[in-house]
């Protein structure tokens, strides 16, 4: 239907009295079987579905506000409004509305609302014939009477509604706004606190009608001078002088359009009004204004739909905005007004906000935005970055398509993102209130979770390779910085801020963590990360010391063995159990996060950690006996011991082969990824040794110094057994050994075995771990174990 005359916005008022935005359609009045009534029917010029079916009931009070409004109740608690982008088409619909309830068309309400338990009450108190109230003359000694008459009505739907209609049909606001002049003449002022009561009773009537009359051009300035004149105040408020002479109207570029020029002077005076002159309005009285909250949100919709229409206008702001020749001031007006443009956008619905920030960026707001959130002015970096988040709310995959498109400079410090971080980082603020708003901004441009797989599957390999490639580096600067040669630098200890901005960057690197796995794995790696965070658990900020623990936790709590060996290799939870040593008998948050990740090991049962933790730290912590934690981890790492020892004992031969090989099938699986990584992990695969957790290595080189001992008295049946064994372990061909086994069927007792013995060179160059444990070798294999692979203490500190 191409009929610009039908052509409606559908409202619906929510719960906090705010009108929500149900699409754009076109209106037709039609009778509908099913309804068995004439009803207005609202389908989407979108793709035709329906967005209201309304059936006109005769009961139902219809008002016709701002002459392209219609506004009803369909129940309780549920407003619907109709706003009609053309006049001719509301009064079309009105005239319909007005024919099926038999109301003349030149009202603007259809039925006088009737409070059921007043009409339950007082049924002979009001004849059918009273439609309105009577007013008192306007008189300067008729004022107390009147002030007395409106403040009576407000606590009755039906009186309310009657009074509005007489205020209106009889002119009496210009004429109360007349007396209010020749009062201020005389200096009357119990005639000023009058009508101070008149006019605040006048606007909780919560009337269209009215407030189109109050806040027009010749009136609202009257009406703001009434209400300085509070009774309850000694000296009367001055907001006429600030809405004329502090208030300056500033127009960056010229508006030519009288009709948006007026819009805007009414909109800004009505929202002070509502914002600064009315009190918060009390339980009972939330309803009273939710008219004049409407009149504002339709207005800044005419101002920005009306702004949007003028192409000429925004081309001009965009061009100055990005000109290097404007100077700052200029520009700092300029941003600030496309601030106010977007915050107005907000009043849209979905589908012409989209096309509003569309627009936005065609026309180059973000690389405005890179030159204003570089400037030195912190007002103009404050406007910048708000009008930032409105662009990533509305579109993160459009920030993030703009960034990549960029020309790779020499420097990296101009793109958009690193613009960004660096004014996280140098946010002057001493509580970092810009430096949060922003860590909010780039997690959400850096979070998988809204990055388009549908459209652009490659969109967050893309983008994270990008961010890690060109950002990560300028993130973690000052991290890497506070911590080099694994100290922390004097500023921090001595700066909260510098503390607060780590605690920042630490957050968001533990997202990292839990979102990016691959690019934050290899990241901390290659720069040895959590060994400089943990640096940071020597700070006397306990906050920081407890983010620092947290990246840990995240890390330790994706159970990934590629991490777990990297903690080990490098010793890091030194720096944890140091924490914990130093904390002392302190029962605090510190000491709680510490014991959990500890408690989240043994319950997990990672085995290569809990052994790790027992071999290196268990002396220093087997006194901590207020939690069993520890002596938990301990118990694990027995439990393991003993089932690889039963392992050995019970499954000789393939366990011997299982030790020979010695990776798990998790082991195997890394180093395959390993040689498809292209990202070059320092990961050394030619020492197989270090990828043994310590203890089982320790164990099996135990179990190595037994076999060297006790070899040359082993029987000559276990040399051949072990001799073949070690030969298939080790690719030892047949045909080296000079003698074969010759074993008879269905043979199991050692009887049955026919063996030549073998030297006794070739079977220890390729023996690897021995077979046998022997009971009563026990005693020899401890002492062999400390003599040969001695426990390595951790250098803990006091």
């Amino acid at each position: 239907m191409s009929d610009t005359r039908r052509r409606v916005k559908v409202y619906t008022l929510n719960e906090d009295r705010q009108w929500d935005d149900r699409g754009t359609g076109h209106v037709s009045s039609t009778f509908v079987e099913r309804l068995k009534g004439t009803s207005l029917l609202v389908r989407a010029e979108s793709d035709g579905s329906l967005l209201l079916e309304s059936k006109i009931s005769p009961n139902t009070a219809y008002q016709k506000q701002q002459d392209t409004l219609i506004v009803w109740s369909e129940a309780d608690n549920y407003d619907l409004a109709l706003s009609f982008q053309e006049k001719a088409g509301c009064d079309e619909i009105w005239e319909k509305i007005c024919q099926v309830q038999g109301k003349d068309p030149a009202l603007d309400i259809t039925q006088d609302p009737i409070d059921e338990s007043e009409e339950e009450r007082f049924p002979e108190e009001i004849p059918e014939t009273s439609h309105l109230v009577e007013l008192p003359p306007c008189e300067l000694s008729r004022l107390e009477e009147i002030a007395d008459l409106v403040t009576s009505v407000l606590s009755s739907p039906i009186r309310r509604e009657k009074l509005a209609l007489a205020l209106v049909s009889e002119g009496y606001i210009k004429k109360l706004l007349g007396l209010f002049r020749v009062c201020e003449d005389l200096d009357n002022r119990e005639g000023l606190h009058h009508l101070y009561e008149i006019v605040r009773g006048v606007l909780f009537l919560n009337k269209a009608a009215l407030f189109e009359v109050m806040f027009s051009d010749d009136c609202i300035m009257d009406v703001v001078g009434c209400l300085e004149y509070d009774p309850a105040l000694v000296q009367p408020k001055r907001h006429r002088e600030f809405l004329t002479k502090t208030a300056k109207f500033k127009e960056v570029i010229p508006i030519t359009d009288s009709e948006l020029r007026q819009k805007i002077h009414q909109t800004y005076r009505v929202q002070y009004i509502q914002d600064i002159i009315l009190p918060t309005p009390s339980v009972f009285e939330e309803n009273f204004l939710s008219t004049l909250t409407s009149f504002i949100f339709f207005n800044k919709v005419e101002i920005v739909s009306m702004l949007q229409e003028d192409e000429k206008f925004l081309t001009e702001v965009f061009a100055q905005l990005t000109d290097e020749g404007t100077d700052d001031s200029k520009r700092r007006e300029l941003v600030n007004f496309v601030k106010e443009f977007c915050a107005f956008s907000q009043t849209l619905q979905p589908q012409n906000r989209d096309a509003f920030f569309k627009t936005l960026a065609n026309l180059g707001i973000l690389p405005a935005l890179e030159i204003v959130m570089g400037m030195d002015d912190l007002q103009v970096r404050a406007a910048a970055t708000d009008i930032f988040s409105y662009l990533v709310e509305f579109s993160p995959s459009m920030v993030r398509e703009f960034v990549m498109q960029e020309p790779q400079q020499t420097d990296d410090d101009v793109l958009l993102i690193n613009v960004v971080i660096k004014q996280m980082i140098c946010d002057s603020d001493p509580e970092l209130g810009g430096a949060v708003q922003l860590m909010g901004l780039l997690r959400t441009l850096i979070d998988p979770e809204n990055m388009l797989a549908s459209t652009n599957k490659t969109e967050k390999t893309e983008f994270l390779s990008f961010f890690y490639k060109y950002c990560m580096h300028v993130l973690t600067a000052p991290l890497l910085a506070n911590t080099a040669h694994d100290k922390i630098s004097k500023g921090e200890l001595n700066n909260f801020q510098t503390a607060q901005l780590l605690a920042l960057i630490l957050e968001l690197l533990t997202f990292c963590v839990e979102h990016h796995t691959y690019h934050i794995k290899t990241y901390i790696m290659n720069k040895d990360l959590l060994r400089r965070v943990l640096v940071l658990m020597n700070s006397k900020h306990t906050f920081l010391a407890l983010c620092a623990l947290r990246f840990m936790r995240r890390i330790i709590g994706l159970k990934d063995e590629y991490y777990n060996r990297y903690i080990i290799k490098g010793n890091l939870f030194e720096p944890v159990i140091n924490a914990l040593l130093d904390n002392g008998t302190r029962y605090n948050l510190l000491n709680s996060a510490i014991i959990e990740l500890f408690e989240f090991i043994k319950v997990e049962d990672i085995k290569s950690l809990i052994a790790h933790i027992v071999d290196n730290f268990y002396k220093a912590l087997e006194s901590i006996e207020y939690v069993q934690t520890f002596k938990g981890l301990k118990g694990r790492y027995e439990q393991e011991k003993d089932r690889q020892s039963q392992r050995i004992s019970s499954f000789p031969s393939s366990r011997y082969r299982r030790d020979a090989r010695s990776l798990d099938e998790d082991e195997e699986l890394w180093f395959n990824d390993d040689d498809d990584d292209d990202e070059g992990e320092p990961v050394e695969k030619s020492r197989i040794e270090d990828d043994f957790s310590d203890s089982y290595g320790k164990y099996m080189e135990a179990k190595k110094a037994c076999y060297r001992s006790v070899a040359a008295h082993l029987p000559s049946r276990l040399c051949v057994l072990a001799g073949a064994a070690n030969g298939a372990g080790n690719n030892v061909k047949a045909a080296a050994l000079p003698t074969a086994t010759a074993v008879t069927p269905n043979s199991s007792s050692a009887s049955s075995v026919k063996t030549v013995s073998l030297p006794a060179t070739p079977v220890m160059k390729t023996t690897l771990v021995g077979l046998v444990d022997y009971p009563d070798d026990e005693d020899e294999e401890d002492d062999d174990e400390e003599e040969q692979s001695p426990r390595k203490r951790p250098r803990l500190t006091s």
